[in-house]
């Protein structure tokens, strides 16, 4: 049984070349999805606290005060008034009213959507990271071998007999 050329044949210095260009290109891609990541964790935490909030309105005495963000780490103290309505961001800028019941659900059905995204990116990262390993892996065999080639090439006996 003879060897196929192709598994005998030396890998072409343009071949590493590919190589690398994508192993780069794989690294990018993936440092990408690591900041949609972040991004999708952040928007999850963002929209888990305002559906807590919501729902824990409903265990608050009568007349609860409140401290409501302004922005810049500032603050109002304030209380709900007629909280049985809530406005909601719904995309674009555009905010409506709904009764809170259905803006906790709302808020519910957008934590499902933004865990499925997430499951969704973490497996196509497992996969970028497996392509990242095995081109690592190919690219290091390739140098160990060209550097063992280059050795034994080399004079070995430098005295002579």
């Amino acid at each position: 049984m003879s060897t196929p050329p192709e598994a005998t044949a030396p890998v072409s210095e343009e071949q590493v070349r590919d190589d690398l260009m994508r192993l780069d290109v794989y690294r990018n891609q993936l440092s990408q999805m690591l900041q949609q990541h972040q991004l999708l964790s952040a928007s999850r935490t963002d929209h888990l606290r305002a559906r807590e909030t919501l729902e824990g309105l409903d265990r608050l005495a009568a007349d609860p005060e409140l401290l409501i963000p302004v922005g810049g780490d500032t603050f109002l103290r304030g209380a709900p008034r007629g909280s049985e309505r809530v406005l909601v961001g719904i995309g674009s800028g555009v905010v409506v009213e709904m009764e809170r019941p259905k803006a906790s659900q709302l808020l519910a059905d957008r934590l499902t959507r933004l865990d499925q995204a997430t499951q969704e990116l973490e497996g196509q990262m497992r996969t970028l990271e497996e392509r990242i390993n095995a081109l690592s892996s190919r690219l290091e065999a390739l140098s160990q071998s060209a550097s063992r080639q280059g050795s034994d090439s080399g004079p070995d006996d430098v005295g002579g007999d």
